[in-house]
């Protein structure tokens, strides 16, 4: 620690020279270059003074303080540094967890049109076969209601020529057999010349 003191001595020596020859030159002496010796050990004495209260009471503290500041610092920096890495980590987290969600959403989307292809096309189907079915119902009670109705009709002209028969045989045809033996005839004379669109 001596170099640094030596070091710091000799120019404040240098520096503190020149007010020695302002002041001699305010009491009317006019050399510049003229060193007292007795102020230049005064001025070195107090610089030395100083420097040892400085460094006494002052510079440790300072030092301290600057060292605890420069430490408060690097941590900062570290923590900064830190929650930057842990910024970047949670960026790339959530873009995962982005992109993961656009593919469940797409994968739903398709499962979704899928699942309306599907039903539309089951709708489709079961309309169809009920259209169908209701169809066929309903050409089966066309059919049946024609066969009522040539029935019907057959029923009536037995009645019809029976009492036809009665006005003209002046008596009444009432009997079962009679009535079927006409009914087989009419039955016959259908089967053997079937008009178009007697039955279905």
């Amino acid at each position: 620690m001596r170099h640094p003191r030596i070091l710091l001595t000799l120019p404040a020596a240098f520096l503190l020279t020149p007010t020695t020859a302002l002041a001699a030159a305010a009491e009317g002496e006019v050399e510049l270059l003229v060193i007292n010796p007795g102020l230049l050990i005064w001025t070195l004495v107090i610089f030395n003074s100083l420097f040892l209260v400085l460094r006494r009471f002052a510079w440790k503290p300072i030092l301290s303080v600057a060292e605890e500041r420069e430490s408060t610092i690097r941590v900062a920096l570290d923590e900064a540094r830190r929650r930057q890495a842990e910024a970047q980590e949670l960026m790339r987290r959530q873009e995962e967890e982005l992109a993961e969600a656009r593919s469940q959403a797409r994968q739903t989307l398709a499962k979704n049109r899928e699942a309306v292809d599907r039903f539309r096309k089951e709708m489709e189907t079961r309309t169809r076969e009920e259209s169908e079915e209701l169809l066929v119902r309903a050409r089966e009670a066309i059919r049946q209601e024609r066969e009522d109705a040539v029935e019907a009709l057959r029923r009536e002209s037995v009645d019809l020529a029976l009492a036809t028969a009665s006005k003209l045989l002046r008596q009444e045809l009432d009997d079962g057999q009679d009535r079927r033996f006409v009914m087989e005839y009419l039955g016959g004379l259908s089967t053997l010349n079937p008009k178009p669109g007697a039955r279905a």
